[in-house]
């Protein structure tokens, strides 16, 4: 997909949310928020200084097309937003109603004792001299409450007001080697490759009517900027907008620097300071004997930004397992290696932002 001046990018936006509801049954714009009235709609007038910010979401709404069920859920990651009639909090992104508010600078996110976020955060919390230790949320602690499991993390957010906020969904893998270890062909998963693409399928393929669940894996990949540049635009929040979530085949890295220019507000600052956090995450996760011991499958860079304050972090742990090889992060990944291609997607997040304006 590639942007054009002569496109209609109503046009465009309108027929997404169509093929969104086609293939979902959901709407396009599904944003979840509490109490709270439209913000959008009360604070974007005509005649207002928002015009900027309501040229944007058309923007990004023409980029934004239907999610495809892709393999790692988005972030989950609850925004707080403000107005002079209203304000309250909302999710970007991730399963609703994974995150509670706990106090002034915390947050408690939903886990359970088999996924990988607690031992992460509880093996850099005991090796806070592993350069990793300053790239992630601080943690504080288990919560038990109401025969539920939480994690208190430092709250990323506290410090901002009403951010600019991007999810980016890191590597080039987003699901665990266990999850495609069958080598059983469904007929489930080859009617959903089709809803897709129906020309995805080989001749045996379409024969069979089945494909293994790696091979849909895969393909899903495909669909996305994950295979080719090693990450993906999960989802963006422009100040005092709402959030657009549908940005999984935002693909050719064109589109990408287009969204990420959005992100900077085409200010040489914002990127030089954006840069340089994310040149102090590539440094320290490559230095960290942690994550030289641990994939990072599904694993996202929250990147946040208000005015010229620059903030960025690795976040979302769910996948992550240890590996008894030492792992590079950048080669590609085949059954056993373990390799995931964070690094990779790293070295061309920050090649395509030296672009990007």
């Amino acid at each position: 997909m590639e942007l054009s001046a002569e496109s209609s990018q109503e046009n465009l936006a309108k027929s997404t949310e169509e093929k969104h509801e086609s293939h979902t049954g959901k709407p396009a714009k599904a944003w979840r928020k509490n109490n709270a009235k439209n913000h959008h709609e009360t604070s974007h007038k005509p005649g207002t200084a928002n015009n900027a910010e309501e040229e944007d979401m058309t923007l990004l709404k023409y980029l934004a097309l239907n999610a495809l069920e892709l393999g790692s859920p988005a972030s989950g990651l609850p925004l707080k937003f403000s107005s002079n009639e209203t304000s309250g909090w909302l999710q970007l992104s991730g399963h609703p109603d994974s995150f509670a508010i706990a106090g002034p600078g915390t947050i408690w996110k939903k886990t359970t004792l088999e996924d990988g976020e607690i031992r992460v955060y509880e093996a850099l919390q005991q090796q806070k001299n592993d350069p990793a230790y300053c790239i992630v949320p601080k943690f504080y602690r288990k919560v038990e409450f109401k025969s539920e499991l939480f994690i208190e993390l430092e709250d990323l957010l506290s410090d901002f007001n009403d951010p600019f906020v991007m999810d980016i969904k890191m590597g080039t893998r987003t699901f665990l080697e266990s999850e495609v270890s069958r080598t059983n062909a469904r007929p489930d998963l080859y009617q959903k490759m089709v809803r897709v693409d129906s020309n995805a399928p080989t001749q045996e393929e379409h024969k069979a009517q089945a494909v293994t669940k790696l091979r849909y894996m895969r393909f899903r990949e495909q669909q996305s900027s994950t295979s080719t540049l090693g990450f993906r635009i999960e989802a963006m929040k422009m100040k005092g907008c709402e959030p657009v979530r549908d940005l999984q085949k935002v693909c050719s890295q064109r589109d990408v620097q287009a969204v990420l220019s959005l992100f900077l507000q085409g200010k040489e600052q914002n990127k030089q300071s954006l840069l340089k956090r994310l040149k102090k995450i590539r440094t320290a996760f490559e230095e960290s004997n942690f994550f030289k011991y641990n994939e990072v499958v599904g694993s996202s860079l929250l990147l946040v930004r208000e005015n010229a304050k620059v903030g960025a972090w690795l976040i979302d742990f769910a996948k992550a397992r240890s590996s008894d090889i030492p792992l590079d992060h950048r080669s590609p990944w085949c059954d056993g290696n373990h390799e995931e291609g964070f690094l990779f997607g790293l070295d061309t997040l920050i090649e395509v932002r030296e672009f990007a304006l």
